[in-house]
């Protein structure tokens, strides 16, 4: 039977996605049993902390009021929200920014560089300020502590066409400004992701897949769940269908989902990710997967319905909870327990995608 998307939705074209993915994966499965298990045991560990929505404005980094300078800041640190794992195995030699006297990495390194270009005068949420954009001075505000000894952010090129991408497109047709974007989608989470992935190309996250257009939406989605968790869904962040939105398909996430039984890798699938995992131990360039690549679309979309069918055991037993908050828990999970999740390998792929 062919696969058909949903035209009206993009959200509903993510999920959609996902379970063709699933059903269509020969090296990638979502075990029933240890989704059953996973669901218990993140519900129990969920309600036990408290997780909530509050938990976003708790990091340092990240906007503690919500208002419109929230949005713009919002906005352009998730089209900038990809690629920052790290080639170089010494945690010194990793590409770094200190703020505040706290030395950052990963996707917090993203964050405290923004925050310290604005407060060097660069103002990163200005659409003109994006639109105009050259590569010097974006690789000054992304420059790492130490470059005589420290990799540099990767895909500098992509992220300065990303970067003008969205200054323009905000210039043009939302008179510069992201909050226009949002008011625009008249409270509706789903709307809100198919302005994103229709105006800005560098949010269209879509794949050729089993001979079919899938689509994952990763940084559209994400963009739409920093937005409502900022607000904590009220004001500018009330969107009356965001349990709609789905998790937001990684490289961290998946590994917790591994931890947790939720999803399982072939053999084969397995022995190269922990190749290309020791090669960067070694201090060697890993075996990179394309984005597209067969078994990158598996793990992401078989990521995305594993997270689905958590939720689903979730609510069955009469806890309300959305994909969003499940996502933003096991990514903390993955940050927070690294070293108990170091024998589950990451797939490596550059993509401004995720």
């Amino acid at each position: 039977m062919p696969f058909v998307q949903p035209r009206s939705d993009a959200a509903e074209r993510v999920l959609a996605s996902a379970q063709f993915i699933s059903a269509h994966s020969g090296d990638v499965s979502v075990p029933e049993d240890g989704v059953r298990q996973a669901a218990q045991e993140i519900m129990g560990q969920m309600t036990r902390t408290g997780y909530s929505t509050a938990e976003w404005k708790k990091h340092a980094l990240l906007p503690s009021v919500a208002d419109s300078a929230a949005l713009e800041w919002i906005f352009v640190a998730d089209a900038l929200n990809f690629s920052f794992w790290p080639t170089r195995a010494r945690r010194e030699e990793q590409y770094t920014v200190t703020l505040d006297g706290v030395a950052y990495r990963g996707y917090w390194s993203l964050c405290a560089a923004i925050n310290r270009a604005l407060r060097e005068g660069i103002d990163m949420t200005d659409a003109q300020c994006l639109a105009d954009m050259t590569l010097e001075r974006l690789a000054h505000v992304f420059r790492t502590d130490d470059p005589r000894t420290q990799e540099p952010i990767p895909m500098l090129d992509d992220r300065l066409q990303v970067v003008r991408e969205a200054g323009q497109v905000l210039l043009v047709k939302y008179g510069g400004r992201f909050a226009n974007v949002v008011a625009e989608c008249a409270g509706s989470a789903q709307r809100l992701v198919e302005l994103v992935v229709r105006d800005f190309a560098s949010f269209r996250d879509e794949h050729q897949f089993a001979g079919q257009t899938v689509c994952l939406y990763k940084r559209a989605q994400i963009l739409v769940a920093d937005v409502w968790a900022c607000f904590e869904g009220r004001g500018l962040g009330c969107f009356d269908d965001i349990d709609h939105i789905t998790m937001f398909a990684d490289y961290r996430v998946p590994q917790a989902l591994c931890h947790f039984g939720a999803l399982q890798y072939s053999p084969r699938l397995r022995a190269h990710l922990e190749q290309s995992e020791a090669a960067v131990r070694r201090g060697d360039a890993p075996d990179m997967l394309p984005s597209g690549h067969p078994w990158e679309v598996e793990i992401r979309g078989n990521s995305i319905w594993a997270v689905q069918r958590i939720r689903q055991h979730i609510l069955d037993a009469g806890t309300s909870v959305n994909a969003i908050l499940l996502d933003f828990y096991l990514w903390d999970y993955a940050k927070e327990h690294a070293a108990d999740m170091s024998a589950i390998p990451i797939h490596h792929t550059r993509s401004i995608f995720y």
